[in-house]
């Protein structure tokens, strides 16, 4: 159990620093930054729109806090039990994210909108790599 809670705290650090970067820097292009996207720089442009994805960024950045919160919970309160199904649907929620946003962000990528180009790439591989760790964790100790 105690990898278990490690591999959650790791997970709970990197989406801290998301969650700061997007607060506090948006239009980087690290810690998942929407910097990363040429339309975020376009968007400049037009205050309006400008607003709007800045306003979409901050919603992005406080649902993640309120999720953190929760995970907090869990590591601080939660029995065995709970830190094995927290990691359960940590797996699945996460991989929600092949669904919908990754064929969106290669499209993105392929249409050059993405700065690295390829990053939709490495995004995958990030996200691919915390859903096994969460999915192998919540077997092994099931």
């Amino acid at each position: 159990m105690l990898v278990l809670t490690w591999a959650i705290g790791l997970f709970m650090l990197l989406e801290l620093m998301n969650v700061a970067t997007l607060y506090l820097a948006p239009g980087s292009r690290k810690a998942n930054g929407v910097g990363v996207f040429a339309a975020w720089e376009r968007s400049r442009a037009d205050p309006e729109l400008h607003q709007f994805v800045r306003y979409l960024v901050y919603w992005v950045a406080g649902t993640k806090l309120i999720f953190l919160a929760l995970l907090a919970i869990v590591l601080t309160m939660g029995s065995d039990q709970v830190k094995t199904a927290a990691s359960a649907v940590l797996a699945v929620s996460i991989a929600v994210f092949f669904w919908r946003m990754f064929p969106l962000a290669r499209r993105i990528d392929a249409a050059g909108q993405m700065v690295p180009a390829g990053y939709s790439r490495v995004l995958g591989i990030m996200i691919g790599v915390m859903v096994a760790v969460f999915a192998i964790g919540a077997v092994l100790t099931a």
